[in-house]
């Protein structure tokens, strides 16, 4: 899926930054960029964008104000250079929000969420059995580059402080990205997922042995903790047969 999108920001340099980062995100479709909200207000009511990255502190028309005008179907990443302007922005219902300077990884985080949301909200309105449309790769920031990994592939996920590791088939180590368990778990189809420990995401389907509250993969332990042993029970309990 491609998502359309408007960056709207009074600072030259911070809309240039920013336009870089949608046009090296492949999902992402750059069809306008504005110095302030009035400029913006007749492409957003003609041609309402799925996403826009909004400046909040701005003259004129400020992004909380502008954003309370803006149709539903475009969701709204915040981007500011005030950590008091966060609380705000949730109350409007944003996606997200960057605070300057914005790096890449936490554009690219905030970006991945929204594209999750548009595809679940595709999903959920389609059929059960359609399955054209099911996500099949999500991309992630890796050593400077965006890496492409099909979901199909991916046995399991450990998380550590800032980082994840994401364990792939066929690949000799995990690909390390710089992104929270939480902002990537978002971004995993929830039928083909499921955590089971504050660190760790499996793929249940490449699950082979369990062993004494531990799934194995290989010379990797996984626990099962107890925060999440009730829902991982309840998946087992439809395919088992005891």
């Amino acid at each position: 899926m491609t998502l359309d999108c408007i960056i709207i920001d009074d600072e030259p340099l911070a809309l240039g930054l920013m336009e870089s980062y949608v046009k090296k995100t492949p999902f992402l479709n750059l069809v306008g960029k504005f110095e302030n909200a009035v400029e913006a207000m007749s492409t957003l009511k003609e041609n309402p964008p799925h996403l826009l990255f909004l400046d909040i502190q701005m003259p004129e028309l400020n992004g909380l104000e502008f954003s309370k005008i803006i149709k539903d179907k475009t969701k709204i990443i915040f981007t500011t250079a005030f950590q008091q302007y966060a609380l705000e922005g949730y109350k409007v219902n944003a996606l997200d929000y960057l605070m300057k300077p914005i790096s890449y990884p936490d554009f690219l985080e905030a970006a991945n969420k929204a594209l999750a949301w548009y595809e679940m909200a595709n999903t959920d309105h389609k059929e059960e059995g359609a399955t054209e449309s099911r996500k099949r790769s999500i991309f992630v920031k890796s050593d400077y580059k965006l890496v492409q990994i099909e979901l199909d592939k991916i046995t399991h996920i450990e998380g550590l402080k800032d980082y994840v590791k994401i364990f792939v088939e066929g690949e000799q180590y995990p690909i390390l990205s710089l992104m929270s368990m939480k902002s990537l778990e978002t971004m995993l189809p929830q039928d083909q997922f499921i955590r089971v420990h504050r660190s760790f995401i499996v793929q249940p389907k490449k699950i082979k042995t369990i062993e004494r509250n531990r799934i194995i993969f290989g010379k990797e332990y996984i626990p099962i903790s107890d925060s999440y042993k009730d829902s991982f029970q309840a998946f087992l309990n439809k395919y088992s047969i005891l």
